[in-house]
């Protein structure tokens, strides 16, 4: 499963362009690695971490939590218990299968959280973050469940460092940064603690900078924790090549470890930084980490065959990310001269205007009175904030349905417009994992189950006939 966290309709129509103009052609024409899925649905989203339990979970939360049904009320810890929720992660690996999670920001964020942990609130990081009145209940931050609910994670990547070490650890990369520090207060080293529950025969390997990756040989590496940065890893146009990998880098790694594993895996890759992008009005930075995903999308399909693993990709939600104003075919994003201008002036207040812009968010300015003219400005920075039409400190997510590709075995069953929580059990349904195993039958010696062929002919033959 690729998340493209973020990643609304015009994101995805933004990145494609972008890539072909990377690629020095007009932009359009350009196809994404996800334009060429066969199979292309609608999702109905909610708003933020509630959409992580119903994307691998499959199931309908509120906001703000992670990893419990709705019964769980944000914040208040003592309507957790009894009301956890398991994810596909777990149907996987309960089922046999190797399971990784990669992505660009905290592996104990939003998304990466709700396949394994239960939480009332989705920034209990560490116990740093939690109120008194959690922890004395019992409740535990998300870190710690990382280390303890599935012990068995073959590959976690990502950020977050600082959560797994104790109060004021001096971090290993950022020695002059307190924010960088360890925020741990019960002192505990989730590091140490990872490592102690690894089989002393197995090859688990720590690692915290994209040399240490590269360095090892995937095919010899049963289990793997990386984490690149203290909280979420850098922009990729920001990116350090020494210290920290992109996430195809990631992705590629991942996926060489997990599918030694003849029963099969699954892997949550997301890209988690388009979001913040476009949270801070960074429309550059957004459709970059865009682009880098899907890369690591292709770079998947050439490892994987459409004839045994389904692939899919979603977003959580969307962003009041807009493009748009009558700009020609070819017209540059984001290089100069006219990078992504409109082909006119406004007919109201006679200044040009971006294609890019937000409807809400940091980029509203005012100059003199007026709206700020972008002809004053360099609106082709990495860090340029597009203009926008309400003054916020921070653009919100849009409340659009959000894309669906897939390929692969079952992939069909993706079409049309469904609700969020229905995409894991396709997942599952189509992997035989989980709790509908009606429709499989045993394939192998081993005895692991698969869809019977009875199943595909009858989804076949409607075809045969339509056709």
């Amino acid at each position: 499963m690729f998340l493209g966290d973020g990643m609304g309709v015009s994101t995805v129509t933004a990145a494609r362009i972008l890539k072909g103009q990377l690629h020095h052609s007009p932009g359009e024409e350009t196809r994404l690695e996800m334009d060429k899925f066969p199979y292309v649905a609608l999702s109905k989203v909610p708003d933020s971490a509630g959409t992580a339990t119903a994307y691998l979970c499959g199931v309908k939360a509120n906001e703000g939590t992670v990893g419990v049904s709705a019964a769980t009320q944000r914040t208040e810890c003592n309507t957790t218990q009894g009301n956890e929720v398991t994810s596909i992660l777990r149907w996987a690996k309960d089922a046999g299968k190797s399971v990784g999670i990669v992505t660009t920001t905290r592996v104990n964020h939003a998304t990466p959280s709700a396949a394994y942990a239960h939480s009332a609130d989705r920034d209990w990081y560490s116990d740093n973050e939690m109120p008194p009145e959690a922890l004395s209940q019992g409740c535990k931050d998300i870190a710690y469940q990382l280390m303890h609910n599935v012990r068995d994670i073959e590959v976690i990547m990502g950020g977050g460092r600082k959560y797994m070490f104790p109060k004021n650890r001096t971090d290993v990369e950022y020695e002059m940064d307190e924010k960088a520090r360890g925020t741990r207060l019960d002192g505990l080293n989730l590091i140490d603690i990872w490592k102690s529950f690894k089989p002393k025969h197995k090859h688990s390997h720590y690692i915290w900078n994209r040399t240490e990756l590269l360095a090892l040989d995937p095919y010899t590496v049963d289990y793997l924790l990386g984490l690149f940065e203290p909280g979420d890893m850098q922009y990729e146009l920001n990116r350090n090549n020494v210290t920290d990998p992109s996430l195809s880098e990631m992705a590629e790694v991942a996926i060489k470890i997990l599918s030694k594993n003849p029963k099969g895996f699954f892997l949550l890759v997301e890209g988690g930084r388009i979001d913040h992008g476009h949270h801070e009005g960074k429309a550059k930075q957004a459709l970059h980490e865009a682009v880098e995903m899907d890369r690591a999308i292709g770079q998947a399909g050439t490892m994987t065959s459409v004839e045994d693993t389904l692939t899919v990709v979603t977003a959580d939600h969307s962003h009041v990310f807009t493009f748009g104003g009558y700009t020609p075919r070819g017209n540059s994003i984001f290089v100069p001269p006219c990078a992504g201008l409109a082909p006119m002036v406004s007919d109201t207040d006679k200044k040009p205007f971006t294609a890019i812009l937000y409807g809400n968010g940091p980029g509203y300015k005012v100059v003199g009175g007026e709206r700020e003219n972008v002809s004053m400005v360099d609106y082709a920075h990495n860090n340029y904030q597009a203009q926008s039409a309400v003054p916020l400190r921070h653009e919100t997510h849009g409340g659009e349905d959000v894309a669906v590709f897939a390929k692969g075995p079952m992939a069909h069953l993706l079409h049309g417009v469904h609700e969020q929580n229905y995409i894991p059990h396709v997942m599952a349904y189509a992997a035989c994992i989980g709790a509908n195993r009606d429709h499989c039958a045993s394939a192998s010696l081993s005895g692991s189950p698969s869809p019977g062929p009875l199943l595909f002919l009858l989804a076949l033959l409607p075809l045969a006939i339509l056709f």
